[in-house]
């Protein structure tokens, strides 16, 4: 993926975000805001969560519900040709959805013994379903007709946010700026004859401005509700970046309702308007890809577990090593991952992913020093070895590309500063260090049994 430009089209393609250029960053001036992306920047790993009633057809969230963008999404729609039938149906998918099995602590647990810093959950995605208790609609998880709306946890938001935040880690509000389920936004009024959609508005704002405000009224309510109702938010994390107002004059003012929240409620909230940068995009957010430079300002990669955002009931899960991999390279780069795993519908977190979760824990039980509150270093990263770096402290990662690698014996490491100790995080044996020349050291690590390689070894270099 490559990195955003000024074409709006250009956005989201197959539903993945482009993302802005850390040339365009506005760094803020706010010094509680600059402590609250330190903050960020230390927890480098947090667990994203997709989910709404439409889990339970597994296929790709929302994206079949706009013509004009989601050829690429409608493989999965086997059961009929006609996409008006489907919306219908897609729709009224709450009708059925009683995901009995929610259990918003064992998910917080999950995250909490893996090693996850915060939680970033959809609040509501692009075709509008709520999945908390809102009184701006009646599309939402607490709807007389959703099944699930007498069960102790009905209101999901609260739940999860409850849970998680019981366990230490920070609450990211997910929240779509699009809404599909809007008269609004989608007004009746404008729609076509043949029923076809797009994922823009549908009508012109510019001759219609009485009927976007209603538009944006509906989201500034909807943002103060979870702002000032579900506790302590940390990030609000605004997604369909092509609701801007250089796109057909798609202006719900995002500064107008952040400030207004700082100065009330959360006067901490950072701010995520994706791809539209300015004072507002306060975290960039690359999708399923990691930014080929490292990045000296605060950022985020979204990937999933599996294949996809959205649960699917034939997915496959990457592998532990391609995860823990994938967290080393981030953070070297100066970045956080935002690792998505997609609930069951029965309200399960699927069982393979949790596995690999585990995998991703039990390396951060061991390793988490050279992660948290660490900084990009250089050189970065270069072939299969990364760093990071904390304090007087230097933290070397090799990455084994499989089971099979033998294990390491000497690393040569591109440094210049005196050394004074260097220790294999999880060993007690000592490590030798030779100066190869003014500007490298050679580390000489002793004989290992042979076995299963290791994800990677990381080497904590102490400073004189």
């Amino acid at each position: 993926m490559t990195e955003a430009n000024d074409n709006n089209d250009n956005i989201v393609k197959n539903g993945v975000h482009h993302f802005t250029s850390s040339d365009h960053y506005v760094e803020p001036t706010d010094p509680v805001i600059l402590q609250q992306l330190e903050k960020f920047r230390d927890h480098k790993l947090g667990l994203m969560i997709h989910w709404a009633p439409g889990s339970q057809l597994g296929i790709y969230e929302s994206w079949c519900m706009s013509d004009d963008s989601a050829h690429w999404s409608k493989k999965d729609v086997d059961w009929t040709d006609d996409m008006n039938v489907f919306r219908e149906q897609y729709k009224n998918m709450y009708k059925s959805f009683n995901p009995i099995r929610f259990q918003p602590d064992v998910w917080a647990d999950v995250a909490a013994s893996n090693g996850f810093k915060y939680l970033l959950f959809t609040t509501k995605h692009h075709d509008g379903f709520c999945m908390w208790d809102t009184q701006t609609t009646d599309y939402k998880i607490t709807n007389e007709s959703c099944p699930y709306r007498s069960q102790a946890h009905a209101d999901i938001c609260r739940g999860l946010f409850d849970a998680f935040r019981s366990k230490g880690l920070a609450i990211h509000a997910y929240f779509s700026k699009p809404d599909w389920a809007s008269p609004y936004y989608w007004s009746p009024d404008f729609s076509k004859a043949d029923g076809r959609t797009q994922r823009n508005v549908n009508y012109d704002v510019a001759e219609h401005p009485a009927l976007w405000e209603k538009f944006v009224k509906a989201s500034h309510d909807q943002i103060t509700e979870l702002m000032t109702d579900y506790g302590k938010i940390d990030a609000l994390w605004l997604d369909g970046g092509w609701v801007r107002p250089d796109n057909k004059g798609q202006d719900i003012r995002i500064g107008e309702i952040v400030e207004r929240i700082r100065s009330t409620t959360q006067p901490h909230l950072l701010a995520v308007d994706r791809t539209v940068g300015g004072a507002y995009e306060n975290i960039i957010t690359p999708e399923q890809t990691i930014p080929e430079e490292p990045l000296s300002v605060p950022w985020e990669s979204c990937v999933t577990l599996g294949s996809r955002f959205s649960f699917s009931y034939e997915e496959e899960f990457k592998k532990p090593r391609d995860i823990v991999h994938l967290l080393i390279q981030v953070i070297a780069k100066g970045g956080n991952l935002a690792l998505n795993i997609a609930p069951q519908p029965d309200g399960r977190l699927p069982a393979k992913g949790i596995q690999v979760l585990k995998e991703l824990g039990a390396f951060l039980e061991v390793n988490g020093e050279a992660v948290y509150g660490t900084r990009a270093c250089s050189p970065y990263l270069t072939d299969s070895v990364a760093y990071t770096k904390k304090g007087n402290h230097i933290y070397v990662f090799y990455l084994y590309p499989n089971d099979e690698a033998e294990p390491l014996n000497h690393l040569e490491i591109p440094l210049a500063s005196d050394v004074q100790a260097v220790h294999l995080l999880g060993s007690d044996d000592p490590i030798r260090v030779d100066r190869r020349a003014s500007d490298s050291i050679i580390l000489h690590v002793p004989p290992r049994s042979t076995g299963k390689a290791p994800y990677a070894d990381v080497f904590r270099i102490e400073l004189a």
